[in-house]
């Protein structure tokens, strides 16, 4: 379906194209008719040619009209448009000599226009049309009326009127051609990237199926850990002993963790989620994940400007608080004594940058920021988190930046749409 959409954007540019050759073709055919009735003194039927160009005005001005409601343009559109210019064309020929007028050539200028922008069984359909029209043209026709001192110099005329149109032709075909190609390759750009994020996606869905499935096998070895420990904790033994009761609820903490990050997968899943989803405010959420991580990150400073401005309802979304964490986590790594969060509202996102003072990201990183298993961690399944936070965000209409910092240390931008966490659009969403 997108690539479909894709190809119907391309061609509302091509068409665009199209009309602007049409204005010029219009532009052109009035000036040498005026220039051949007037200037040589050769006698056209100016009423009829003046009624085609008038219908060339018509159909661009209908043409303009429909571009401005609609943003695709389909083959068949362009392939109709394509034969109306080849019917303009014909009969101007046939008002100025038929194939015996050296702009007969312009004919080769709607094939090539209709091999670049139509389907091949329409581009076929113009050139048989055009070697019709030309036949045609060979045969019927309204002779020119010359004036006596052209009579002997037919040959150099018909090359002269060649030339102009060997350069006009030439020059249109450099200017839209080019044109109309850079749309297709913008078009197969845009169809590639589609095939590769779903190529992505269903890596996502993969892994989510195995982190999902490996929550649900740790749920029972944690809830049992937990259950000894509380044993552990009644034994008279051991809650004699400070040292012993100490690591106990050390160990204790770390199974509670274990156990939260275990309900977050599932509730990320769409397992473990309640009835009503959890309602909060952008900085309520924002302000919850930063104590969170801190306390999971004692060793590590976490710098923490909140500039959103006035606060928004929003619905609290596990998935984007993984995200979030999963950049603060390797800013972390990259730098263990210090990172940076700062929060900002730039029209309906909200911007969420993470700095740290680490060695940055190389070029290869940056250029494959995001791609599973592009990572400087030297480990298995290293690389899959940014994957991860790359594609949620593009999941929430949102994006990821990576760069490097001027002086030393990198910075990652997630920009989040209002709209995908408003509490008012979820709301509809669920329902």
């Amino acid at each position: 379906m997108a690539s479909l959409l894709s190809a119907d954007a391309a061609g509302h540019k091509n068409m665009v194209q199209l009309i602007q050759l049409r204005w010029l073709a219009v532009a052109g055919q009035l000036a040498t008719i005026l220039a051949v009735h007037f200037g040589m003194g050769v006698s056209l039927p100016l009423v009829p040619m003046f009624a085609v160009l008038l219908g060339l005005v018509t159909l661009n001005s209908v043409s303009l009209a429909l571009l401005r409601k609609r943003r695709g343009v389909a083959n068949a559109e362009l392939f109709l448009a394509l034969l109306l210019d080849v019917a303009a064309l014909t009969v101007q020929l046939y008002l100025s000599g038929g194939a015996t007028n050296p702009f007969a050539s312009l004919f080769l200028l709607q094939v090539v226009l209709g091999a670049v922008l139509l389907e091949r069984w329409s581009s076929w359909v113009i050139v048989g049309a055009t070697i019709v029209c030309f036949t045609l043209l060979m045969m019927v026709y309204r002779p020119l009326d010359l004036p006596h001192r052209y009579i002997g110099n037919l040959f150099g005329l018909h090359v002269q009127g060649m030339a102009v149109c060997f350069v006009l032709i030439a020059i249109l075909l450099v200017l839209f051609v080019t044109r109309i190609t850079g749309n297709l390759r913008a078009r197969d750009a845009h169809v590639a990237d589609m095939r590769q994020q779903a190529v992505e996606q269903d890596h996502v869905i993969r892994i989510g199926l195995l982190a999902s499935g490996a929550a649900h096998e740790l749920g029972t070895p944690l809830a049992s850990l937990a259950v000894i420990l509380n044993d552990w904790r009644r034994m008279p033994k051991l809650a004699g002993d400070p040292e012993m009761v100490e690591e106990i609820e050390d160990m204790q903490a770390e199974v509670q963790r274990c156990k939260a990050i275990v309900t977050g997968i599932l509730m990320s899943a769409g397992e473990a989620r309640g009835e009503a989803p959890a309602i909060t405010s952008v900085h309520a959420f924002l302000d919850e994940l930063v104590a969170d991580w801190r306390t999971t990150r004692s060793g590590t400073i976490l710098a923490y400007d909140n500039h959103f401005g006035a606060d928004l309802p929003i619905v609290s979304d596990t998935a984007l608080k993984q995200v979030i964490c999963n950049i603060l986590d390797n800013a972390a790594e990259a730098s263990p004594q210090w990172i940076s969060l700062s929060v900002d509202r730039s029209a309906d996102a909200i911007i969420l940058a993470v700095r740290d003072r680490g060695p940055g990201f190389t070029p290869a990183m940056l250029e494959n920021y995001g791609k599973p298993y592009q990572s400087t961690k030297r480990r298995p399944g290293s690389g899959l988190g940014l994957f991860l936070v790359v594609n949620v965000m593009r999941k929430f209409g949102g994006n990821v930046v990576a760069r490097n910092l001027d002086r030393r240390g990198a910075e990652v931008t997630l920009t989040l749409p209002v709209a995908a966490v408003a509490l008012a659009g979820r709301g509809e969403d669920d329902g």
